[in-house]
């Protein structure tokens, strides 16, 4: 079971509940959801300027450095700009996460990971050594490591710059998908105005987190399989 996937399906699960604590004290009277969404936006003004992808990017490459989880970020993504800007923004920020920490692996060498990495970047070092691009796909849906060690680990066995980036691609989407999705929803669910916002809302988080759980069961057997197939 993937510790990363688990933990960010425990934290939008909360969410939701705290989403729904929100509506009941709308409803209630108890907090005034306008008022606060209106000064939310005026913090979040840049979103809607032509720069705001460059924020995203940067955010994205500087929160990699520091091990920030990619699933947290990647929802947040989507809570601030919707299921299809988000989408887009987490796939730009991704990808440039990916870029970026392949070629800091590259030039530390794989000598520095290793050394400082334990046994579990051993163990991924031995699957790296098949390379291409579908090793890395299978890298990015398990996911073996987290995010960056993973990347910077690809950049030190020096796989194809091309084939990293595709195999990359691949295996991230169906992950970036769900988690993007779920995090509108949630955003969705604080600003809905009526029952049928909530239904919707309430359906594309159910859609979320099959999609994730789906994906989490996959990864599950893949692991399963290779340590079948491993020599004892």
């Amino acid at each position: 079971m993937s510790r990363s996937l688990t933990v960010t399906l425990v934290a939008l699960a909360t969410l939701a509940a705290l989403g729904l604590l929100w509506q009941w004290l709308a409803m209630k009277d108890l907090l005034d959801a306008r008022t606060l969404y209106a000064l939310l936006q005026g913090s979040m003004a840049w979103r809607d300027s032509a720069w705001a992808i460059i924020v995203v990017v940067a955010i994205y490459i500087g929160t990699s450095l520091v091990m920030f989880p990619l699933s947290i970020l990647v929802a947040l993504t989507g809570l601030m700009f919707g299921p299809v800007w988000g989408f887009g923004y987490a796939l730009a920020g991704t990808l440039a996460t990916s870029m970026c920490t392949y070629w800091v692996g590259r030039r530390l060498g794989r000598e520095a990971l290793l050394r400082h990495g334990g046994q579990r970047l051993q163990g991924l070092s031995r699957y790296l050594s098949g390379r291409g691009v579908r090793t890395m796909t299978l890298v990015n849906l398990l996911p073996l490591a987290p995010f960056t060690l993973t990347n910077m680990l690809a950049g030190a066995f020096h796989l194809r710059f091309r084939d990293y980036m595709l195999g990359s691609l691949i295996g991230i989407l169906p992950g970036l998908v769900g988690v993007t999705l779920l995090g509108s929803q949630l955003g969705s669910l604080l600003t809905a105005d009526d029952r049928k916002d909530l239904i919707w809302a309430g359906g594309g988080i159910v859609v979320g987190i099959a999609l994730l759980y789906g994906l989490k069961r996959y990864a599950d057997w893949r692991q399963r399989q290779r340590r079948s197939r491993s020599p004892e």
